[in-house]
């Protein structure tokens, strides 16, 4: 029995309530990966621009690279809560951000590293100077 795709029931593989599916790589153009990504670690902040408060930028930028702008608006957001908040992977998100960043629409803020923190003991130290004093 030859298969007829017009006794296929569309209600059963489509769902109306779920809108719109994008696939990630759609989003990023195909890109897995963004020349300044090894710079986006989870609680790198994200900061917008004064520039981004352009409204041209909403209507030109993708709805995606629009979202984290908006988000990045009213205060400083990391990459991980960006992807929580977008619903996206991490990798996505970095290569977004990166789009951003070429178009000096937001500033990522990355955190110091342990190494080039100061060490305790040097802290305790001056405290302990401040209360001699």
């Amino acid at each position: 029995m030859p298969f007829d795709p017009s006794a296929l029931d569309h209600a059963h593989w489509f769902d109306d309530d779920a809108g719109p599916v994008v696939r990630p790589y759609a989003m990023t153009r195909g890109r897995t990966s963004h020349a300044g990504q090894h710079r986006l670690d989870l609680i790198a902040l994200v900061v917008a621009e004064p520039a981004a408060d352009d409204p041209v930028w909403d209507m030109t930028l993708s709805p995606e690279h629009a979202h984290i702008l908006g988000l990045c608006r009213g205060r400083p957001q990391s990459v991980a809560e960006l992807a929580a908040d977008l619903d996206l992977a991490v990798g996505v998100v970095r290569v977004l951000i990166g789009d951003l960043v070429d178009e000096e629409l937001v500033h990522v803020t990355r955190p110091v590293p342990p190494a080039e923190l100061p060490d305790e003991s040097i802290l305790r130290e001056v405290i302990d100077g401040l209360r001699a004093l």
